[in-house]
Formats: structure tokens, sequence, C-alpha cells
């Protein structure tokens, strides 16, 4: 009997022990992601951006929004990103922009109003937002979030510091392979199927001309028309897909002479791999379809 109450007792406390773990919540994957590295099994992190959902225009639940109102730090991304924050009361003192630090590069957008899917109507608005597609960004938005996880979960101080020099120094290089692997594109125009690829374009020197096509779903025959006029205007031959769409839509793509190559932002977790090796892997992919 008392082996058993003390058993009990034992995984109480683990359980306990477990629940106890800091959160850092995190309004994106690459958010997500640099948490997981910095802070490893110490901590825990709160994405809660459900499959399938655009984390730009996700709006969370009062349950959801209780969460994040609780985590130790709350991951912003800045830049509009995610503008339920901008209307939501979050705890500032454990708020971290992780882009603030280089507000001054911030690219302005025009405004476009539309729908997808789930996500209801919303807006491209005023500043584009996927600043991490500038990797070199990246590193700069995961010293910011380490900063904050420092002085927000002193537990976790040492371990962060340690972490971050190999996770900076990922990105970095990442940036390095990037502006290597995709030299051969600059000078010809690529059109891309979404307005996501602003930092990407400006950091490795290329000229993207985006549409505005819901990820994923068969363009209707007025998108086909107007990709058709795009491709004869900028002589463009290659075309980037937000996600991977039918594969009806790739054959229809390729009579009009463009190569289609799948290029996520990975503002949502992936299926298969994490941050770098999925955005290496896409980075080759876009650098094998240079003229």
């Amino acid at each position: 009997m008392l082996k058993r109450l003390v058993l009990s007792l034992v995984v109480l406390a683990g359980a306990a022990g477990a629940q106890e773990r800091p959160v850092v919540a995190a309004v994106n994957y690459p958010l997500a992601w640099m948490a997981e590295r910095l802070g490893g099994s110490a901590i825990e992190v709160l994405f809660p951006v459900p499959d399938g959902q655009d984390p730009s225009f996700w709006r969370p639940g009062l349950s959801e929004i209780a969460a994040i109102q609780r985590a130790d730090v709350i991951a912003l991304n800045g830049a509009g990103f995610a503008g339920w924050t901008a209307r939501t009361s979050l705890p500032r003192s454990r708020v971290v922009d992780t882009s603030a630090g280089f507000s001054d590069a911030y690219i302005a957008t025009e405004s476009v109003t539309h729908s997808h899917g789930a996500d209801g109507e919303h807006s491209h608005t005023g500043i584009a937002s996927y600043t991490w597609l500038d990797f070199a960004q990246a590193a700069r938005q995961a010293e910011a979030l380490a900063a904050a996880m420092q002085r927000r979960i002193l537990a976790a101080t040492d371990g962060v510091a340690a972490a971050l020099p190999a996770l900076t120094a990922d990105l970095e290089a990442l940036d390095g392979e990037t502006r290597k692997a995709l030299a051969g594109l600059q000078g010809t125009t690529i059109l891309a199927t979404h307005p996501r690829y602003q930092y990407l374009a400006r950091a490795y020197g290329l000229k993207i001309d985006a549409l505005d096509w819901e990820a994923g779903a068969m363009p209707d025959a007025d998108q086909w028309q107007a990709l058709n006029d795009r491709a004869a205007e900028t002589g463009a031959t290659l075309l980037i897909w937000e996600a991977a769409p039918p594969p009806k839509a790739i054959d229809r793509a390729a009579d009009m002479g463009l190569r289609s190559v799948v290029f996520a932002p990975l503002a949502t977790r992936p299926t298969d791999g994490d941050f770098l090796s999925v955005m290496r892997a896409q980075v080759s992919d876009l650098a094998g379809n240079a003229p």
C-alpha cells in the first residue's frame, strides 16, 4: 500500500513538472521552429493554428487566446503578420515583436482585398509580412526571440544562450547558400501564384511578379487567362506555386510554356522535415529551373 502511494506521488509530481514547463507561443511556424531549437525539451512551444489554415489570417477563439495570454513568451512576427494580435489584449511584458529591429527594412505593398476558403475575406495591406524569407532577417528574428526567452524564462537562459549560435549559423549559411544558388535566376521574371515572396526577391536579387490565387486550388478560367497574359507580357517561363496544386494545373501551366516549382513560405508546419531542410530543398528546386 505504501509503495503504491509513493509511486502515485512520483507520477503526480512528474505530471506536474511536465505541466510547469515554460511556454513560448508563436504566431507562425518559423518562430515555433526557432523556439524549439532554442529551448529544446526545457520548454513547451504553443503554435495553435489548425492544420489547413493560414496563420496570416487565422483568428483564434477565446480558449486559444486565453492559452496564448498565459504563455511566458509570446513571439510575434511583426510587419502586420497575424492581424488578430493588433486587436487582442496581450501582456506587453511577455510579447516580443521579432522583426521590430529591422522595421525600417519592411517592404510596402499595395492593398488587395479578397477571400481564401475558410479564412474568409481579408486584405494584403501596407506591409509585406513574410519577413523570414530573407534568411538573414530570419537570423535577426531568432536573436530577438532568444533575448526575450532569456529575459522571461530564467531557467532556460543558459540553454538558450548555448543553442543560439548554432541556430543563427544555420540561418546565415542558408542565406549564403540561397544567394549563390539563385544567382542564375537574376535578370529574369518569375511568376508566383500569391504575393508572399517580396523579401525573398529583394534579398536574392529576383524579380517576382505575383498573382493572387488561392493556395493549392485549381485556377478558374479567368485566372488562367490572367496567367497567360502575364507570361506573354513578361516573358516569364517559371511559375512558383505557394502550395502544391492539382496535377492538371501543373500540366496546364506547362502547356503555356511555364515550368512549375512549389515553394511553400512555411508559415505553417510542413508535413515532413523542418524549416531548414525544407527551405534548402525548395531553394535547390528553384535554382534547378534557372535558364
